[in-house]
């Protein structure tokens, strides 16, 4: 599997994170979760009192934070200036703000260096939104996970303590429309990869067939 980059895109909730961490375990390859790059640098603005509704104030400073991301499946951890923010990015602050501060460019052009940074020489699977697109485009094996509305708000309120499946619902239309009109590399399916529907599907038929799929592309 020497080389080989597994790119995993597709919204909330459509199962990235299960998939990608089960197909890095499957084939002995690093994992990269993007999404969390983009929460540490939300996480740590809001810590520092930055308007994030601001694009300007927010592009000013998103050279400050030292972010470290780890590849371990098992153990996925990310660091923002020496402190584990692993817990705190999924608090519903950070989700409310994410979108806002992943769709300045200066953002995305430092995050996506980083990101190309850990990819290097391959042997990974990364996930996102614009993997197959912009950090990867050259990646062995491209993969568009979707899902049902409702199955994707329902998948995401079992994960968040006291939310509906509405309200989940509510909110990632919200964050779908933000991720996919934003002027820098918005959420698309990349040229050449695979849509794979994950409604009916459980979690094991998932990777089984996105390693399928790894198979017969290498």
């Amino acid at each position: 599997m020497a080389g080989l980059v597994v790119a995993m895109d597709g919204p909330s909730g459509s199962g990235k994170s299960s998939v990608s961490r089960g197909v890095a375990r499957a084939l002995g390859l690093r994992y990269l979760d993007t999404g969390a790059m983009y929460r540490a640098m939300t996480w740590w603005m809001l810590r520092q009192g930055v308007d994030v509704a601001d694009a300007a104030a927010v592009a000013a400073r998103c050279g400050e934070p030292a972010l470290v991301s780890g590849t371990d499946p098992d153990a996925p951890a990310i660091h923002v200036d020496g402190v584990d923010v692993a817990g705190p990015i999924r608090q519903a602050d950070v989700t409310g703000a994410v979108s806002a501060v992943a769709a300045v460019p200066e953002v995305r052009r430092r995050l996506v260096a980083l990101q190309r940074e850990i990819v290097g020489d391959g042997d990974i699977v990364v996930e996102g939104r614009d993997i197959g697109t912009v950090v990867c485009p050259d990646a062995g094996v491209k993969v568009y996970l979707t899902a049902s509305a409702e199955a994707r708000a329902r998948r995401r309120s079992a994960e968040v303590t006291g939310s509906t499946v509405e309200a989940q619902q509510a909110d990632m239309a919200r964050r779908d429309t933000l991720d996919s009109t934003r002027t820098t590399d918005p959420l698309s399916m990349a040229a050449g990869a695979v849509e794979l529907d994950t409604t009916e599907l459980t979690l094991d038929e998932v990777i089984a067939e996105v390693l399928r799929l790894v198979k017969e592309r290498t």
